[in-house]
């Protein structure tokens, strides 16, 4: 018992966890001479003494309080004992004693409890076993699995979002095709019923330039007229509007909630937490795996979330040994390396404006190449500069993740903004020949960037990568072989640029998106195909899920580019009453086609829907989103302290096995002290 009194530990709370009344649950329910000493114990207990004297001055019962505290301690325990048994933290055989106590609680309490229990379970269960069958069912899950052993989670993240582009462009040709072509092919096109054939001025080059019977097409604009649906509320007018703001609407809550979800987990996965190295090497392993290649992948993962931790950690240290001079000189590098980037950032903006005013001026060029001189320069600058830009940032003095995401941005505002010249110059140009449909040739645009952007990654793919592979293979020694590797930030920024392509031409090309899911999946099988045969894996390696919020951020803003030009451009045109063709011909615009709609619904609805426009339900809508936010706000705050309550429960349960396991020590020092002293009598 004397060496109670050499006990003495000190543990200091968080303010947020000084009012906690999780902390006094502790080592199960033993009521034993060494509960006492436990340093969660010892450490709650001066917080349990400052408010006895309250509680007494106030007549609430002491002792009573003690026990209804503990009952309301043992609420989580009872929600862990409907968790099924493989989902718990245990050994072997402290899942067979939790499974011994279940039974024994199943005895206790009636029959509906325990049935409503089991039911539980049992819904969980199924639950659990659904979601891992769709996971399953997800296409190109075993080559995700593939890419992820050998090249790690960036290079999966990139096929995951490639994936998921497919998925989002699917959407929009059930949405085409439900707005749009269905009511055209079952309705009819009204007067406008010339079959589609294949005349004698049209040939295949028209398929590169949409031009000809391409143009004549349900690939575009023109193609769609009033019809024979005529309804006020019915019409193809109408219709394709819906279709446009519907593919417009999911499109941005799809990327909003894919961006938010991953900003959460990455805040989650931040600073704030570390990775536990011995969790990784002593519990990373499954011990399901039985297919040895399945063994080698896993090993493959360990290893790069191992090479990215220690990698993030030598930053770190050698970040935190600069000295003054050595920042400043560093900040004064940075300066001049930005406004390095600035001046390529103008030369390459200043290229594309010639390129397209030449394309105005002069026409002694070949009839494709003149088509493509705009699309060919854009993507020479795409090509260019992210690699000068690359190689600027490797002498920043950053982290691997902080160099791909500085890369990441500079190359996507160089991506955005070349192809937002262009369009500009392409709202503003002044066509030489009056257009029988206008929005056919803003479409044909479009198109041609999205052949042309297809076209690049096909031929750098089997021209240059599998080529200087082979000569790599053959001749070790030649001055063009040399490690390959997959750079994720440059794919990603032609995926953005291609779905920002096709989200801008969509209301002038509405098959857009079929032809844009078409060239996603080949793309998907090229780049499996250049990553898994011509790259190498990365000696350093980032993080996927911060990358991975970036790129839905970067797709964010590709679509918001979209619709302020689509915006632009309907405006211009809404003034002007250039619609010379397509649904909208004989006056009407996008901007009226649905008054005449409203004016046809009864007098209470059109009540309603004006109140709905007018600044009067501004106020009472600013008044629900400000109660909305302020209800997230006091939830995420609430969650904030909860976190720091359990990682001081998580502190002190450490506290406490390191105390026990000096007690099992000093006492095992103490009966062999006195066997010996027995010995020796």
């Amino acid at each position: 018992m004397e060496e109670k009194k050499n006990v003495n530990f000190m543990r200091l709370l968080s303010d947020e966890s000084t009012g906690s009344t999780l902390s006094s649950d502790s080592c199960e329910y033993y009521q034993t001479e060494i509960f006492d000493l436990l340093p969660s114990i010892q450490a709650s207990r001066p917080e349990q003494n400052r408010c006895g004297p309250l509680e007494a001055a106030e007549g609430g019962p002491g002792p009573a309080e003690g026990i209804s505290h503990g009952h309301l301690s043992r609420e989580p325990r009872d929600k862990l004992s409907v968790q099924p048994l493989r989902n718990l933290a245990m050994c072997i055989q402290a899942k067979r004693g939790a499974r011994e106590r279940r039974r024994m609680q199943i005895s206790n309490i009636g029959f509906w409890e325990s049935w409503r229990r089991s039911q539980s379970i049992n819904r969980k269960r199924a639950w659990a076993q659904m979601g891992q069958i769709l996971s399953s069912l997800l296409p190109w899950q075993h080559m995700l699995h593939k890419i992820e052993g050998r090249f790690g989670v960036g290079v999966k993240a990139y096929f995951v979002f490639l994936r998921y582009l497919i998925f989002l462009n699917l959407l929009h040709c059930i949405l085409i095709w439900g707005f749009i072509m269905g009511p055209t092919t079952f309705f009819g096109r009204g007067n406008h019923t010339e079959p589609l054939r294949f005349g004698e001025n049209d040939s295949v080059l028209n398929f590169f330039l949409g031009t000809g019977f391409l143009d004549r097409s349900p690939a575009f604009f023109g193609f769609y007229t009033r019809g024979s649906l005529s309804s006020p509320c019915l019409n193809t007018p109408l219709l394709y509007l819906a279709g446009i703001f519907t593919i417009i609407l999911l499109s941005f809550i799809m990327v909003v909630r894919r961006t938010t979800v991953g900003y959460k987990h990455t805040w989650m996965l931040g600073k704030r937490y570390s990775m536990n190295v011995c969790l990784k090497v002593f519990c990373g392993w499954d011990f399901t795996i039985h297919d040895p290649a399945a063994a080698i992948l896993k090993q493959s993962f360990i290893r790069n979330d191992l090479k990215l931790f220690l990698e993030e950690q030598s930053f770190a240290l050698r970040k935190a040994e600069r000295t003054l001079g050595q920042k400043v000189r560093l900040y004064l590098l940075r300066f001049i390396l930005n406004l390095l980037v600035l001046c390529l950032l103008g030369g390459a903006f200043s290229l594309i404006y010639i390129s397209t005013t030449a394309t105005m001026e002069y026409h002694w060029f070949i009839d494709l190449v003149i088509h493509y001189l705009p699309p060919f320069a854009i993507t020479f600058v795409n090509l260019v500069l992210p690699h000068m830009f690359r190689k600027i940032s490797s002498f920043e003095d950053y982290s691997f993740t902080v160099q791909v995401n500085t890369t990441l941005v500079r190359s996507i505002i160089l991506k955005l903004g070349s192809l937002g010249m262009y369009l500009f110059f392409i709202i503003n140009k002044p066509w030489q020949t009056p257009p029988s449909c206008r929005e056919n040739q803003f479409g044909r645009e479009m198109y041609k960037l999205c052949i042309f952007s297809f076209l690049t990654t096909f031929c750098n793919t089997f021209l240059f990568n599998y080529p200087r592979k082979l000569l790599q293979d053959n001749y070790p020694r030649s001055l063009l072989s040399g490690k390959q590797y997959f750079l994720i930030p440059f794919h990603v920024l032609d995926l953005v640029y291609g779905q920002t392509v096709s989200w801008v031409g969509v209301y002038y090309c509405p098959l857009l998106p079929l032809i844009g899911t078409i060239f996603l999946i080949a793309t998907l099988y090229i780049k499996k195909f250049s990553v898994l045969r011509c790259c190498v894996a990365e000696q350093r390696v980032f993080r996927g899920s911060n990358s991975s919020v970036l790129f839905h951020f970067m797709l964010l803003l590709g679509l918001l580019m979209a619709v302020a030009t689509l915006s632009f451009d309907l405006y211009l045109k809404a003034d002007t009453k250039m619609f010379h063709c397509g649904p909208f011909i004989g006056g009407e615009n996008v901007f009226n086609v649905t008054g005449v709609c409203v004016k046809s619904l009864p007098s209470p609805a059109q009540t309603a829907l004006r109140y709905l426009t007018s600044e009067a339900f501004a106020f009472p809508l600013l008044l629900a989103e400000i109660i909305i936010l302020t209800s997230y706000v006091s939830r995420g705050r609430a969650n904030q302290k909860a976190i720091e309550r359990l990682k001081d429960m998580l502190v002190m349960t450490s506290s406490d096995k390191r105390f026990l396991v000096k007690q099992h020590a000093t006492l095992q020092r103490s009966r062999k002290n006195a066997s010996r002293v027995r010995s020796a009598c």
